[in-house]
């Protein structure tokens, strides 16, 4: 996974550059839960957008992660297995503006309940955030 292999790169230079601490790093993915038949509805004209795009941002090729559709039980697999989302600190969830505020409320929350705790994440409302000392 070319991702992957960049933030091990960059990880390793970051420390033979003599940082003492270990950066963080986020990759990005859309990710869309199906639970519900209007989920399923909508997200079937999605199915297939599954692999890698490649493009050009600021005259730069990049890498564009791949777009997850499926039950939850499915997306876990699948981000389970894709070698950036498990080396990142973060993962961002790319969402579709443009269908408006509460589609996007509701897919957040089919994530954050569905898909998310199963790869280690954890409400904030259970206290504080944790994180690493900014110097």
């Amino acid at each position: 996974d070319l991702q992957a292999e960049q933030i091990d790169l960059y990880r390793r230079e970051w420390a033979s550059a003599g940082h003492a601490h270990t950066p963080r790093v986020s990759v990005s993915r859309s990710v869309f839960p199906v639970v519900t038949a209007e989920d399923q509805q909508f997200y079937q004209l999605r199915q297939g957008q599954g692999s890698d795009q490649v493009g050009i941002i600021d005259g730069f090729r990049s890498t564009f992660g791949r777009t997850y559709v499926g039950e939850p039980d499915e997306l876990i697999v699948e981000l389970k297995n894709d070698a950036a989302v498990m080396s990142a600190d973060t993962l961002m969830l790319t969402i579709p503006s443009q269908l408006g505020v509460d589609f996007n409320a509701r897919l957040l929350h089919s994530f954050a309940q569905h898909v998310a705790p199963a790869l280690g994440w954890a409400s904030n409302r259970e206290g504080p955030v944790q994180g690493d000392t900014i110097d």
